[in-house]
């Protein structure tokens, strides 16, 4: 964790110290370790210092080469550096004695713009080559480091790590981009390049850009293959080569000057990290791991503490608790937005908020969290969708009674979630032969109704498509894809409903197992949720690194059978299978997770109540353009009686409430 900025004339105008200084000035708590500046005539470079590996020790960024033609300025941590040692001149020093900085340069020097492809691990840097009086910029592959931009064609070029020291600028206007309060408030976030702010984008995970003074070209260096399939010869040596890949993500990601930390909740992935660190650290008796983790003592059905104490009772380990029940979602809202650029979508951030509160207190600087293990294995539930449309019922009931047994459902509710929707599609397109087989089978092993089944999903999908149909003749206008939460005429003003469209459209009909896997690794939320986690951390100097968003072990995921991820009704199989013995059975075969809607309803209707009351109130001004506040309030009503709470209304209010509070914030600051 540092920070880093740039300043590139496009005009010729000299580049100013006192600019380059207000970006860095606003980066303070990236980096209290050390603050640098480089500034030749139409370039300069600034970095925020972070201590963190041994190496960071000796480092001096910005880094200008002996022959001052190359000058790098960079946020970065590189894993394969032994492998690079070899490759690259670096002298006859020690690897311990090598800043990965150094390593970033001598790539590119070896390499130029290809060199991103050549390095592992998390990074965003720049580097001036005044030979080609370019400056080349890149970001790690899933965009684990921040790095946002500002191009002014022929007049200027400014990068940061956060959005907020370009905004120090006049030179960069703080224009809302509605477009994106518009995929906010529809859920999609797909977009890679966009920020709320029209003059300030983002570089895209795996993404390299070039800038010269008469072109700025971007283009991307690496992306996951959805079609390679790894073939081996047993579920053994599957799981054998993935704890081999996985402890090598956890044992890179442990090279640190100081305190090493683990957040740990009790699920498979943050103990699962935990327990490999517990591993690789028991020959270092002297290195002290500690973890944190959240407790609920008042909303108890959130709480874990069973499954933690099962990985602390293990030993080696100094646990820190955070009681996250007495706070709300709101609680901390005013001291995150010193730091938040952009609205957050989840609920969430206050508990790694608290924890990492909780690190900085302990002397801890490196953390490793468990993101976002769901995704980088994937629960391969959707295997059960693809035996169906394979007419496999044989394995589809098989599965299907082991999942609905280990995570504590009905065998129906699963053949209504994986199965009906096969046959629904059958039906509508009449497809009448696979139709007849899965209702013939689902009749055998549930003795259900055949007529009914028929009724169901053959005549009335008919039905529904003659009418679709006859509606599409007469040019009966399609139902809005957007929430009703959004006010029709931002959407109009903002083309939402063709924006959607869009993004509907280009997903295929029956998309495979692995092709869902790559959408959910390839989707812009990832790297928003990671650039939200690296300003949680930053805003307590710490760095948090994500073992489970390490290139090898996602490209290793990605390539599995489907029968690694979902088998015996297990999800996740392959780390349950792995992890033997190290995890303890207790978390190893737990099924599911806690639900943390309690404690989310908890913290805001009863801890931040008055907080939410006066902003429902008193505060809805600052959006009543994009919102429509009478569905806002009946939403607000029903969640705040004593009535059933509806998710959809949980989410509604959340995201209105915060988008409220952001653009205060906002409105506050510009």
């Amino acid at each position: 964790m540092s920070g880093i900025v740039g300043i590139t004339s496009l005009n010729g105008h000299a580049v100013s110290q006192t600019d380059l200084a207000a970006m860095l000035n606003i980066l303070a708590h990236r980096g209290p370790d050390g603050c640098r500046q480089w500034i030749q005539d139409t370039v300069g470079l600034g970095h925020r210092m972070l201590w963190s590996t041994p190496e960071s020790l000796l480092e001096t960024l910005p880094l200008v080469d002996t022959s001052e033609t190359y000058v790098l300025t960079a946020d970065a941590r590189i894993d394969n550096r032994e492998e690079l040692l070899r490759e690259l001149a670096l002298g006859d020093r020690p690897l311990e004695k090598i800043p990965d900085s150094e390593f970033i340069l001598a790539a590119y020097k070896k390499w130029g713009v290809e060199c991103p492809k050549h390095l592992l691990g998390a990074f965003a840097f720049a580097v001036w080559d005044a030979a080609k009086q370019a400056l080349f910029c890149a970001r790690d592959h899933l965009g684990v480091k921040p790095f946002y931009y500002s191009h002014q064609p022929h007049q200027l070029f400014l990068f940061a790590s956060e959005i907020k020291a370009l905004l120090a600028l006049p030179q960069v206007s703080p224009d809302l981009n509605e477009s994106r309060l518009g995929d906010y408030l529809a859920l999609e976030m797909n977009d890679k390049t966009l920020t709320t702010y029209q003059k300030v984008l983002r570089l895209p995970a795996a993404h390299s850009l070039l800038v010269t003074s008469s072109e700025l070209k971007q283009w991307s260096y690496w992306s996951l293959d959805p079609h390679r399939e790894l073939k081996l010869d047993s579920d053994e040596a599957y799981a054998n080569a993935f704890l081999e890949i996985f402890t090598e993500a956890v044992r890179c990601r442990l090279r640190s000057a100081f305190p090493i930390g683990c957040h740990l909740s009790g699920g498979l992935d943050s103990s699962s990290i935990t327990c490999v660190v517990r591993q690789l650290l028991a020959a270092s008796p002297e290195t002290t791991l500690h973890t944190f983790s959240n407790i609920f003592d008042d909303v108890s059905e959130c709480d874990e503490r069973s499954y933690i104490n099962a990985v602390l009772e293990q030993g080696g380990l100094t646990p820190h608790y955070v009681k996250a029940d007495q706070f709300g979602p709101l609680s901390d809202a005013t001291d995150i937005w010193q730091y938040e650029d952009e609205a957050f979508l989840g609920p969430s951030h206050s508990y790694p908020w608290h924890l990492n509160q909780a690190a900085q207190h302990a002397g801890v600087r490196i953390v490793l969290d468990g993101l976002d293990g769901d995704t980088t294995i994937s629960h391969g539930i959707d295997r059960l969708t693809q035996l169906a449309r394979q007419g496999d019922w044989a394995v589809f009931f098989k599965e299907a009674d082991g999942v609905a047994k280990n995570f504590g459902q009905s065998p129906q509710s699963i053949l209504k979630s994986y199965g009906y929707p096969v046959l629904q599609k059958w039906g509508e397109t009449l497809q009448w032969l696979p139709l007849i087989n899965g209702i013939q089978a689902i009749h055998r092993h549930f003795g259900l109704s055949r007529k009914r089944l028929l009724l169901e999903f053959g005549l009335k999908p008919l039905k529904s498509r003659l009418r679709r149909f006859r509606l599409q003749r007469q040019a009966t206008p399609q139902k809005a894809t957007y929430s009703k939460l959004v006010k029709r005429a931002f959407a109009e003003k903002i083309d939402l409903e063709r924006h959607l469209r869009d993004c509907e459209s280009a997903l295929s009909a029956s998309p495979t197992v692995r092709e869902i896997h790559w959408r959910s690794l390839t989707h812009g939320i990832l790297s928003l949720v990671l650039e939200q986690l690296d300003r949680c951390a930053a805003a307590f100097s710490l760095e948090v690194r994500h073992p489970f968003m390490d290139k090898r072990l996602i490209e290793f995921c990605l390539s599995l059978p489907d029968e690694q991820k979902l088998s015996q009704g297990w999800s996740r199989m392959i780390l349950r299978r792995a992890l033997a013995g190290i995890l303890p059975e207790a978390v190893q075969w737990r099924g599911g997770k806690a639900d943390m809607t309690a404690n989310f309803l908890h913290g805001l209707l009863i801890r931040d109540r008055p907080k939410l009351d006066d902003i429902m109130l008193t505060q809805l001004e600052l959006i009543e353009p994009y919102i429509n506040l009478d569905v806002l309030n009946a939403a607000y009503q029903r969640m705040i009686a004593d009535e059933t709470i509806r998710n959809e209304d949980n989410m509604m209010v959340w995201r209105s409430v915060i988008l409220a509070l952001w653009l205060q914030h906002y409105s506050t600051n510009f």
